[in-house]
């Protein structure tokens, strides 16, 4: 989005063009593998995009916020008064979550006047909502002085998430969208929040997002459900050994944990979390050492485990996976995000990127009668102020 658009319209919104306003951008992510292990203490990773959530954002002298977007109509207005509520104009949810932290840290905040615009698809599980908060904590951030580190304003914005939107997520894609580096991928230990910057070198190969455009509501999905049966995963191993999370499990006592889990699907969600923990880390490994067959092996055993034990593909991922399978040059295909819609991530061969849209496109649409979306994405850097503006 050019910043001189987004100056034109701040100021037909807003109007007093003497007051000039500060932009910020806060990137989308694509989670290469490591599904559904986050809220389970695991191993993510993940990876900054160079498309995500522009805020163009000035304060007022008075305790009026006023809420717009480029990308729909639905402006609103919010009279501060030390605390906020969740609204029914769901959108501003994510940064009224936000305020509320910052408040509930004695941070006094006053009126202000915000645009948004996105260029990451809503539903698509790109962290949409992600790169909506931490664009906001960062901008709340420097313009209210509050000097909090980067780790806290994570930490706020999956709060907000989880408390005032009302979503359980874990930690991955905030985490992601702030600490992005461009040209690297976040490996993160999701329970201790170690992490590091992992060159991303796919040589002649690069990664391709295919957009299922099967709209889902994470807070109306299973993926509560989800967390809920992993709880109970955690109550059943109790009888095995002391855990806080499934992730004190290792890939190598799976096959001990069936003799403690005596319900079926419980154990298949154990299985998957377990599992995948072990994917994560080897895929770490072979990145490194430039194995990118291996990698993307992994990352077709990663859709299976999400097909099979964790149950939260559905035929129009599915479809994309194993259609796209079929086709000379892809090295690996999965689902990337939540799952029950939303994208699928592939390594290609760069050759081979035309043929590996438009066969898959045709395929995809004669099966589901959907149109899918292809991006083909840079890796970028977390969030921040955009320089130079």
């Amino acid at each position: 989005m050019n910043a001189d658009i987004l100056k034109d319209n701040f100021f037909a919104k807003f109007g007093n063009r003497n007051d000039r306003p500060v932009l910020f951008f806060s990137p989308g992510r694509v989670n290469l593998i490591g599904e559904h292990t986050d809220y389970n203490g695991g191993y993510v990773f993940p990876c900054a995009l160079n498309f995500g959530t522009y805020l163009m954002v000035r304060r007022r002298p008075d305790n009026t916020i006023r809420f717009s977007t480029l990308n729909f109509n639905h402006d609103a207005e919010v009279v501060y008064s030390g605390e906020f509520t969740n609204t029914s104009k769901r959108w501003i949810n994510y940064p009224l979550g936000v305020m509320n932290e910052f408040t509930s840290r004695g941070v006094r905040l006053s009126g202000m006047e915000l645009l948004y615009y996105g260029d990451v698809p809503n539903g698509a599980g790109l962290s949409s909502s992600a790169s909506i908060e931490m664009v906001t904590a960062v901008a709340l951030n420097e313009l209210f002085s509050a000097s909090l580190p980067l780790l806290d304003l994570v930490k706020m914005s999956q709060s907000a998430e989880n408390k005032f939107v009302g979503m359980n997520c874990g930690i991955m894609d905030q985490f992601a969208v702030g600490f992005g580096k461009k040209d690297h991928v976040i490996f993160l230990n999701c329970d201790s929040l170690h992490y590091e910057n992992v060159p991303l070198n796919l040589t002649d190969h690069t990664i391709i997002i295919t957009n299922t455009n099967k709209r889902r509501g994470l807070t109306e999905s299973k993926y509560n459900e989800r967390r809920a049966e992993c709880d109970k995963a955690v109550e059943y191993l109790q009888g095995y050994r002391r855990i806080r999370t499934l992730s004190d499990i290792k890939p190598a006592e799976i096959e001990v944990i069936e003799r403690y889990i005596t319900d079926p699907v419980i154990l298949r969600r154990a299985r998957h979390v377990i599992s995948e923990n072990g994917r994560v880390l080897e895929a770490v490994d072979v990145l490194k050492q430039g194995n990118i067959k291996r990698f993307g092996e992994l990352m077709n055993e990663s859709h299976d485990s999400l097909k099979d034990d964790y149950e939260v593909t559905g035929n129009e991922l599915d479809t994309l996976v194993y259609e796209g399978r079929k086709l000379p040059g892809v090295i690996g295909t999965r689902m990337t995000g939540a799952g029950f819609g939303g994208c699928t991530v592939s390594i290609v061969n760069k050759n081979n990127v035309s043929y590996f849209r438009d066969e898959l496109a045709k395929s995809y649409t004669t099966i589901t009668g959907l149109t899918s979306e292809f991006y083909i994405p840079e890796t970028g850097n977390g969030a921040g102020r955009v320089a130079n503006f």
